[in-house]
């Protein structure tokens, strides 16, 4: 289970407001590409490692990430 779209959707939008007033945030997220779109820098994590991490932009762009969490 999890949120309801809309809750999601209101959830986001408000994270990205407190981020546009200068509050950092740490995001733990599942929804791998819905995090990176929203974030300036990811890290992904596989076993409690870090596996991968750069600009949101980058991560969304490597090829590795889209095949292994972005279902590309």
């Amino acid at each position: 289970m999890g949120l309801a779209p809309l809750a999601v959707q209101k959830i986001f939008e408000t994270l990205r407001l407190i981020a546009e007033q200068g509050m950092t945030l740490l995001l733990v997220e599942q929804n791998a590409r819905l995090a990176l779109e929203a974030s300036r820098r990811g890290y992904v994590l596989e076993g409690g490692q870090i596996v991968h991490h750069d600009e949101s932009p980058s991560l969304l762009a490597s090829p590795r990430v889209r095949a292994a969490y972005l279902g590309a």
